[in-house]
């Protein structure tokens, strides 16, 4: 993968993963609700890779 590719990709995730966080603060929602909600999806990529 070139490195202009790889450096897009990764300044798109982290500005999605931004535009997460101001949403979810901007309405309201409780930051361990965010946390668990993090925490779940982990937990279920984690557990596909045992299938």
């Amino acid at each position: 993968m070139p490195l202009p590719l790889f450096l897009a990709m990764l300044a798109i995730v982290i500005a999605a993963a931004a535009a997460t966080i101001a949403l979810a603060f901007w309405a309201q929602v409780p930051l361990m609700a965010i946390a668990l909600a993090a925490l779940a999806g982990s937990l279920m990529m984690g557990l596909r890779q045992w299938r």
